[in-house]
C-alpha cells in the first residue's frame, strides 16, 4: 500500500451538508480512513419522527460504504447531553450520569444496545462512547453529566456494561478520554488542562474505569488532551508515556483515537500535531470540529507522508496506525434491539426528590439556560414545553429578577429549572433568593447535583436530555393537589 494511502487511511475528519460531498467520496475510493457525523450532518425534521431523521443518516451513509464498504463511520452518540442523531430535539435516552443513578448495569446494557441497534440500521460502525471520566470536582466544566459517577469501581461497572451493550449489536465502542478528564477545571476544547494529579492517583482512581472497559473487550480508545505533569509537558495525545500506559499497564489491544486534533488544547499547527500523534503511539485522528475540505486533508496526508519520508515516523507506525483504524469501519448488521420507549423508563428511575414535592397549582416555570459546552452543542434544553403539556395553566417565564418572577408568580408555585447551577453564579445566587423570599419554590437540576439552595424542593434529574427533562415533569405533574 502506497505511503498516500496510508496517511490517508488514519484520517477521521468531519464535513458539512447531510449528503456527502463528490469530494469526500473521491477521497473515501482513495482510502480515507473514515468520517465522523456531527449534528450538522443530520436533517432537521420537525415533530418525534426518528424514522424520517434516521432514514436521511442511512442514506448518507449508504453512499459512503457504496464507495468502500468497509470505511470507518463514527459518531459522538453517548445519550444524554450529547447527542447528534436528536441533536434537533434532544436525546431519546438519558445520559451517563442518569444512568449511574439509576444504577442498575442491566440496564446501562440494554440502553448501550439500543442506542447502537439504531447505529447499526443507521450504517455507523463506531460509536465514540462511553465517557470513562468521573465527577472529582464540581469545577469541571465539560464532563459533568456525561459521567457515570464519581466512585471508580461503579463507574467502571456501567463503562463496561455500556461497552458490552453497544459491541453486542455489532458498534464498536470508544472508550474515552484518557487519561481521565473528570479532575480538570479546564475544558480542552479551548485551552490546555493540567491534571492536578499524580501517576499513582491517576491509577487508582481515573484508571479504574478504563481498565473495566479493556476488560470487556473495548475496541477503542481516545486519548484526551490532558498533561499529567510525571508524563513531561506533551498532552496525553501526543505523549508516547500515556500510550505506553494504555497498551503495557492497562493491556489495550484495539485502535487509540484522539479527540479533536482541532481543539484549542493542542495547539500549534494541525499537521504537525497529526505527526507527533502518530509518532506518540495513537492510531486514528479525528478530525471533525472543524471541517476540513479537501485540499485542508490533502496537506494532511502529504504532511504524513512527509514525515516518514524524513525519518520523523517509521513506516512500520504508520501501517500499524492505518490497520487498526480499518479495523473499525466493518459495518454492523441489523439487529433488533432498538427500544425507543427504554429511554424515559431509565430516564424516570433516575429523577431523585429531596424535600416536600407538592404544588398547590399550576406554577410559574423559569428555565435558567446557560451556555452549553462545545461538546454538547445547541440541543434543546427546558423543562417548562414539557410540564405546560402535562399541567394546564402552567406558565413559562424568561426572567433573571427574584422580584419581577415572584410578582409574576402571584403567589403560585414556582419551578427553576437550572444546569449546573453550582457553577455559575448567577443561576445560585438567583435560586437562593427566590429560596429566601417566601415563595413555594422547586429547584430543579439537571446538572451534576451541587449544594441545596434551599429551595422547598429539590428534584435531580442527572441530565439534560428530553427523556430526562419529561420525567421531571411527570413527578413535578403528580405532585399537584387536587
Amino acid at each position: 500500500m502506497s505511503l498516500h494511502r496510508l496517511a490517508s487511511g488514519v484520517l477521521l475528519p468531519g464535513f458539512h451538508g447531510t449528503t456527502a460531498p463528490d469530494w469526500l467520496l473521491k477521497r473515501v475510493a482513495d482510502g480515507l480512513g473514515g468520517v465522523v457525523l456531527f449534528g450538522r450532518n443530520v436533517v432537521t425534521v420537525d415533530g418525534d419522527d426518528n424514522p424520517a431523521r434516521d432514514a436521511q443518516v442511512k442514506a448518507l451513509n449508504a453512499q459512503l460504504r457504496g464507495v468502500r464498504a468497509d470505511v470507518v463511520i463514527g459518531i459522538d452518540e453517548e445519550g444524554g447531553d450529547v447527542t447528534r442523531l436528536d441533536a434537533g430535539r434532544g436525546s431519546e435516552v438519558p445520559g451517563n450520569h442518569a444512568l449511574g443513578a439509576a444504577d442498575d448495569v442491566g440496564l446501562t446494557r440494554a440502553v448501550a444496545a439500543s442506542i447502537g441497534a439504531r447505529l447499526a440500521a443507521c450504517g455507523v460502525s463506531l460509536n465514540l462512547a462511553p465517557s470513562a471520566d468521573l465527577v472529582l470536582t464540581l469545577d469541571d466544566p465539560v464532563i459533568g453529566v456525561r459521567s457515570f459517577g464519581s466512585d471508580p469501581v461503579a463507574a467502571g461497572a456501567h463503562v463496561a456494561a455500556f461497552v458490552e451493550g453497544l459491541q453486542a449489536v455489532g458498534v464498536a465502542a470508544c472508550a474515552k478520554h484518557f487519561p481521565g478528564h473528570g479532575a480538570s477545571t479546564v475544558d480542552s476544547h479551548a485551552a490546555l488542562p493540567v491534571l492536578p494529579r499524580s501517576v499513582a492517583e491517576l491509577a487508582s482512581v481515573e484508571f479504574v474505569p478504563f481498565e473495566a472497559a479493556v476488560r470487556a473487550g473495548v475496541r477503542s480508545i481516545m486519548t484526551g488532551h490532558l498533561v499529567v505533569p510525571e508524563w513531561g509537558e506533551a498532552p496525553a495525545t501526543l505523549n508516547p508515556r500515556a500510550v505506553r500506559v494504555l497498551r503495557e499497564d492497562l493491556g489495550f489491544t484495539g485502535a487509540v483515537i484522539t479527540d479533536g486534533l482541532d481543539m484549542k488544547a493542542v495547539g500549534g499547527d494541525l499537521a504537525e500535531g497529526s505527526v507527533r500523534s502518530l509518532a506518540a503511539g495513537v492510531d486514528a485522528l479525528c478530525l471533525g470540529g472543524e471541517p476540513l475540505d479537501d485540499d485542508g486533508l490533502q496537506w494532511l496526508i502529504d504532511s504524513i507522508v512527509a514525515a516518514v519520508e524524513s525519518g520523523a515516523l517509521p513506516p512500520e507506525r504508520l501501517e500499524e496506525a492505518a490497520r487498526r483504524t480499518a479495523a473499525l469501519g466493518a459495518p454492523a448488521g441489523a439487529v433488533d434491539a432498538h427500544d425507543p420507549s427504554l429511554g424515559l423508563v431509565a430516564a424516570r428511575r433516575a429523577v431523585e426528590v429531596r424535600g416536600t414535592l407538592a404544588l398547590s397549582g399550576p406554577p410559574v416555570v423559569v428555565d435558567l439556560a446557560v451556555e452549553p459546552s462545545i461538546a454538547v452543542g445547541d440541543v434543546p434544553w427546558g423543562l417548562g414545553p414539557y410540564l405546560a403539556e402535562l399541567v394546564p395553566g402552567t406558565s413559562v417565564v424568561a426572567s433573571t429578577s427574584a422580584d419581577e418572577i415572584a410578582a409574576l408568580a402571584g403567589g403560585r408555585p414556582v419551578v427553576v429549572v437550572t444546569r449546573e447551577a453550582h457553577r455559575h453564579p448567577w443561576a445560585r445566587e438567583l435560586v437562593s433568593a427566590l429560596a429566601t423570599i417566601g415563595l413555594d419554590l422547586v429547584h430543579v437540576e439537571t446538572g451534576v447535583p451541587g449544594p441545596d439552595l434551599g429551595a422547598v424542593a429539590r428534584v435531580d434529574t442527572h441530565g439534560g436530555a428530553r427523556v430526562c427533562l419529561r420525567a421531571a415533569a411527570e413527578r413535578i405533574a403528580d405532585a399537584l393537589q387536587t
